[in-house]
């Protein structure tokens, strides 16, 4: 089969797609699927593929809607001669392309809204976001052989917009690391660990304020925020700015805001950490939280994403969405004896080799594109409203 994927880009402020696309694509590979992932360029110099990449450059203004005359031309041609075009996101023109190119040559057409359509997400900027929709994206769903949904939440949340198209509900699979990274040297000092791309609707602040009203109970923990701005591709603006001067004005010690940290050393890093948290307010996943568990790290989430698996494999937190909530959970968590977070951070990697490894979640997606391509009996994780 011949599969066109296509993401906006792979550069660090794409967040989670920038690394969960490549690695469906690597899995479809592996399993003799024919496979190109399309996306706006420049690649990360270290990255490498076992599959056909092709990149594009912007051309037209406003580049904010990333335009590039050369990836929809392309689409267009490829669509020709494959069986599925798959678009992941929503709002720029590189996840408007695969409709158009789908709807032309009668191809599969799968779409993964990648969280944007979570109640939080439509509402930020969602003046752009509502042009968008009902120019083009409303109808590109509508129409769409499947939509991918990585968790039941995210499959609610379309049909909370009025689509009734087929949905195919495939979680994003992880990497476990071997287990020599896990001997990564702790610090003295404890550490907490945000590591996620720095945007409003990951809760950084709510964080930043929750940590100000319990450092004084634990003068044994750090707070590290790590993680490339959410803006960082757009000139003046800087929303890791805002937080630290958030941080400084609350007086809040003992954090550290790192930044964009090198591929190669995420692993060492997470593996370092003591206790992970993502306090966000709209994740349809959330790939950081599965490193941190694939790393024998136990995670403090909210329920802004589907994590309810952290209580029932008691790996973890699951928690409101609110500073009060996260205050409670971090006095809990941050007084738990090392050797108790670390039983908690085991239970949680054995949960991710054992259901979320890339060659079954490849294997899942390919049975959705068979169905949606050939029909014959529907796979059990695919509902039809």
């Amino acid at each position: 089969m011949q599969i066109e994927q296509v993401v906006e880009s792979l550069e660090a402020w794409a967040s989670g797609p920038a690394y969960s696309v490549p690695a469906l694509c690597r899995s479809l590979a592996r399993l003799q699927q024919a496979v190109t992932l399309h996306a706006l360029g420049p690649f990360p110099a270290e990255r490498e593929f076992e599959f056909e990449v092709k990149e594009y450059s912007v051309a037209g203004f406003p580049r904010i809607l990333g335009a590039s005359p050369t990836m929809k031309h392309e689409l267009r041609s490829r669509a020709e001669q494959s069986q599925v075009i798959h678009s992941n996101g929503l709002w720029r023109m590189p996840c408007i392309y695969p409709g158009a190119a789908a709807r032309r040559h009668d191809t599969a057409l799968f779409v993964s809204p990648r969280g944007m359509l979570d109640p939080w997400a439509w509402d930020y900027h969602w003046v752009r976001k509502r042009i968008v929709w009902w120019l083009a994206q409303r109808a590109n769903l509508a129409r769409a052989a499947c939509i991918h949904a990585t968790a039941t939440a995210e499959a609610e949340c379309v049909r909370r917009v009025g689509i009734r198209t087929p949905i195919t509900i495939v979680p994003n699979g992880i990497d476990v690391p071997p287990p020599e990274v896990l001997e990564t040297p702790r610090s003295a000092r404890r550490r907490l660990l945000f590591l996620a791309r720095l945007h409003p609707k990951k809760g950084v602040d709510s964080l930043v304020r929750a940590w100000r009203q319990v450092q004084g109970a634990f003068a044994d923990w750090e707070l590290k925020i790590v993680g490339p701005d959410s803006a960082a591709h757009r000139p003046n603006s800087s929303y890791s700015s805002e937080l630290q001067a958030l941080a400084r004005s609350l007086g809040a010690e003992r954090i550290e805001f790192v930044g964009e940290i090198p591929e190669s050393e995420k692993s060492s890093y997470i593996a370092s950490a003591d206790l992970y948290v993502l306090p966000t307010h709209a994740e349809n996943w959330g790939i950081s939280i599965t490193e941190a568990l694939a790393h024998a790290v136990p995670a403090i989430v909210t329920k802004g994403a589907p994590w309810e698996g952290l209580d029932s494999h008691r790996c973890g937190w699951w928690i409101d969405d609110s500073v009060e909530a996260l205050v409670a959970c971090l006095n809990t968590a941050l007084g738990r004896p090392r050797d108790e977070l670390a039983e908690m951070g085991r239970r949680g990697r054995e949960w991710m080799e054992r259901d979320l490894s890339w060659s079954s979640v490849g294997q899942r997606m390919l049975e959705s594109y068979r169905w949606a391509v050939h029909g014959g009996s529907r796979p059990d994780w695919i509902h039809v409203h």
